[in-house]
């Protein structure tokens, strides 16, 4: 006889999971409307001329000449850095384009183009990638916790409702795609569907040909890299007995290589016409030159160059060995807990850490790249409420300043109202009328340490902590708005900004790297016995 289900199990979901995905989408509509990077700023534009003209390029250029300096590619002039399945989608979006608007992609001629039917198509070509790509594999994760959840911690799995949500309405993504404009959402989605394969049916080479999906539409997925490859290896040396072992280990592991190269070869067979060519690619996805960050990024190459100009200390390729060996120590207590100590809860844990650690401490960084840590900061929610609540609301306001540039002040103001407002309300349903401040203090104190005596103390000092970065982040964007900086200072407040986001960014790594260390070897990873 069919068990009969719990009528309150589905309150939240009802109050709080339907509103809240109508109003992602509504919310992704209103940003839509306003400006985008580059709006009538001649003569370079900004990032929706950037796809628009590699949309216009992967028309009517050979798949050989897309990364190369032609007479009718002018890298100078928003070249391609992206990976192949990024141009594939480019070329995708310019066969619609030429369909409807020949004149929006037309060679050379459609430069700084900017009819307002094109940009209606270029933000629905955004939404319907979004929908497509990331709703769908943020709402299969998110439900998916109810499955894992036990029965005695159904008043727990509520929050599940609420991470779903705020998976949906993070304002920095939002603001990003839809309107700064760009496609994080197509890999970002790709990276969430292969956490789904590995977190939910545990179905590896499906995650592996994800996984390297993502990777060839945006390089920045190489921040989540590590935590896939330690997961992945540490699995081909499990085995459920010790007879066969070894066969089974080499045949588990030829699978998953032959899965990565083969997905590779698919991906790059098109462009795959000499060596050179294949380092020309890579030159323009690993562009060195650049330097070691551009604009004021919230990371700590950009905080410590106030104090020391890095460029006169270092060379590029010195600068690069620096910050590949920073960036392995940063990542290694979180990679070698989860490869000793492994189990499906610390993989999250190990996606965040890994990515945070990229962010802070990688070569080449951009602000938006915070979107990397971000994403699964908000697949950490379930456990963790508050402390990733508070760092999602960091994370956007550490690119403000990139948000002002695009004249978003207004959406950045409301998404964030919006924000602050479901998560208070979803959490009081969630509770059935118990207080948010007590909601947020009774998990903080659990998460935090885990410690049953001095709960006050614990308590006391995150309540204090998370008032004064409020406080902190209200009055630098008000400074921002309303203070002229010296003149001899221009970028005085994005850089206060970054600064002061980074501070935040290495206690976030601290605390996260603490809580997966605290986490106990349970739930061991053993492959499922096939049954006879």
């Amino acid at each position: 006889m069919t068990k009969r289900a719990d009528p309150d199990k589905f309150t939240v979901s009802k109050y709080v999971l339907l509103p809240g995905l109508c109003l992602a989408l509504l919310v992704r509509c209103c940003v839509a409307a306003y400006p985008y990077s580059g709006h009538r700023k001649p003569p370079m534009f900004g990032d929706f001329e950037a796809q628009r003209h590699w949309q216009e390029v992967t028309l009517h250029t050979p798949a050989r000449d897309w990364y190369r300096n032609t007479t009718h590619n002018d890298l100078q002039y928003w070249g391609l850095d992206y990976p192949p399945l990024s141009a594939y989608h480019s070329l995708l979006l310019g066969l619609l384009a030429d369909w409807l608007e020949p004149e929006s992609v037309r060679l050379f001629a459609s430069r700084g183009y900017e009819s307002d039917s094109h940009k209606s198509f270029m933000r629905w070509s955004v939404l319907l990638s979004d929908v497509y790509f990331y709703f769908t594999a943020a709402l299969c994760l998110c439900i998916d916790l109810e499955r894992v959840v036990p029965a005695a911690e159904r008043s727990v799995f509520k929050r599940t409702d609420l991470a779903t949500g705020l998976c949906l309405l993070y304002p920095g993504l939002v603001l990003v795609d839809h309107g700064h404009f760009q496609y994080n959402c197509v890999s970002l989605g790709l990276f969430l569907w292969a956490t789904f394969f590995i977190v939910a049916i545990e179905k590896d080479v499906m995650a592996t040909a994800l996984f390297v999906l993502a990777l060839n539409y945006k390089q920045m997925e190489l921040y989540h890299a590590l935590a896939f490859f330690i997961y992945l290896l540490r699995k081909c040396f499990m085995s459920t007995s010790n007879k066969g072992r070894k066969a089974h280990i080499l045949r588990r592991f030829v699978k998953l290589a032959f899965t990565v190269v083969g997905t590779f070869v698919i991906v790059w067979y098109p462009l795959l016409h000499s060596w050179d060519g294949v380092l020309q690619i890579l030159h323009r996805l690993f562009p060195v030159k650049r330097g070691v960050f551009e604009d004021k990024v919230a990371n700590v190459w950009c905080s410590a160059n106030v104090f020391i100009k890095l460029k006169y200390v270092y060379n590029n390729e010195e600068m690069v060995q620096t910050c590949l060996l920073s960036t392995l120590v940063a990542c290694l207590p979180s990679c070698l807990d989860f490869f000793f100590r492994i189990n499906r809860k610390k993989f999250i844990l190990c996606l965040v850490n890994v990515s945070l650690a990229f962010f802070l401490f990688s070569y080449q960084v951009h602000e938006k790249s915070i979107l990397l840590v971000a994403v699964p900061v908000t697949l950490y929610l379930p456990e963790d409420p508050f402390m990733s609540f508070w760092f999602l609301l960091v994370s956007t306001f550490s690119m403000l300043p990139l948000l002002l540039k695009d004249g978003l002040l207004v959406p950045f103001l409301c998404c964030s109202l919006i924000y602050v407002s479901f998560y208070s309300l979803a959490l009081h349903l969630s509770e059935r009328g118990t207080g948010v401040l007590s909601f947020l203090s009774a998990h903080t104190v659990y998460s935090v340490a885990n410690i049953q005596k001095h709960n006050r103390v614990v308590l006391k000092l995150f309540s204090t902590l998370f008032f004064f970065s409020l406080q902190g982040m209200f009055w630098l964007g008000l400074g921002s708005l309303l203070v002229a900086p010296p003149p001899q200072y221009p970028d005085l407040f994005p850089l206060l900004i970054s600064v002061y986001s980074c501070l935040h960014f290495v206690w976030f790594l601290a605390y996260f790297t603490y809580s997966q260390l605290q986490l106990p070897t349970c739930l061991p990873l053993q492959p499922k016995l096939k049954k006879n």
